[in-house]
């Protein structure tokens, strides 16, 4: 009894202790304990959550981690599981409707589009190609995943790229895709992906933008390097 009362009260501190700062002065792993609590409410969350974030490394590496890595993870049930999808999609989500429902044009808004790629790629475990559409006024109108890959590899198709931006009325494309690697050195496909899918774009009179690498260490921009 007493250590159920002591678990109690711990929860009930940490609650107050977010409350008073939205979570600014809280370590990864006293926030995820605190997140945890919701899906675990008979049960000290601490040791659990903190042998997460040194599995992991970070909350966010917690929350985008490979779902059958986190089912595998002793402690974890399906509640646990689903509550950290909801505030993974939540922010991702969020972050792609700052982006799409901004009137300005991509180029006076470009840290809302790098916010949504990082959010929605840098964590992935595999290579992943993600095609965003922009209207003549540069405004985001679409976004579509074109392919999913392995560790360090991931096809395109450039006919399946100008389908899509075809199909969307869409003026530019930016191309984004991830490197697990966390290295933002273009490889040899992707300088080769860029030169086919531009040249197929420019063959039905839509632009190719950009092409932006995201790892967890940053963004590299074809653009921005000349390179495009």
């Amino acid at each position: 009894m007493t250590e159920e009362k002591d678990y109690i009260g711990h929860r009930q501190r940490i609650k107050e202790r977010f409350m008073l700062g939205q979570g600014k002065d809280m370590a990864d792993y006293e926030f995820l304990e605190l997140l945890l609590t919701y899906a675990i409410p008979r049960k000290d969350t601490k040791p659990l959550a903190k042998a997460l974030i040194k599995k992991f490394g970070s909350f966010a590496k917690v929350v985008f981690a490979n779902k059958e890595l986190l089912m595998s993870f002793s402690g974890l049930k399906e509640n646990s599981i689903i509550l950290l999808d909801i505030v993974r999609e939540a922010a991702i989500r969020m972050t792609w409707q700052n982006l799409a429902s901004d009137d300005e044009p991509v180029i006076a808004t470009w840290d809302s589009l790098l916010d949504y790629c990082r959010m929605s790629l840098a964590n992935k475990t595999r290579e992943e190609m993600v095609i965003l559409m922009m209207d003549a006024k540069y405004r985001v109108i679409a976004k579509e995943v074109q392919q999913r890959g392995t560790t360090d590899m991931v096809a395109i198709h450039p006919t399946e790229v100008v389908r899509s931006a075809l199909a969307n009325n869409a003026k530019y494309v930016v191309m984004v895709h991830n490197h697990p690697s966390g290295s933002l050195k273009p490889s040899q496909p992707d300088v080769w992906v860029t030169e086919q899918v531009k040249k197929a774009l420019d063959g039905v009179g839509i632009k190719l933008h950009d092409h932006l690498i995201i790892s967890e260490e940053g963004y590299y921009s074809f653009r921005e390097d000349k390179v495009l």
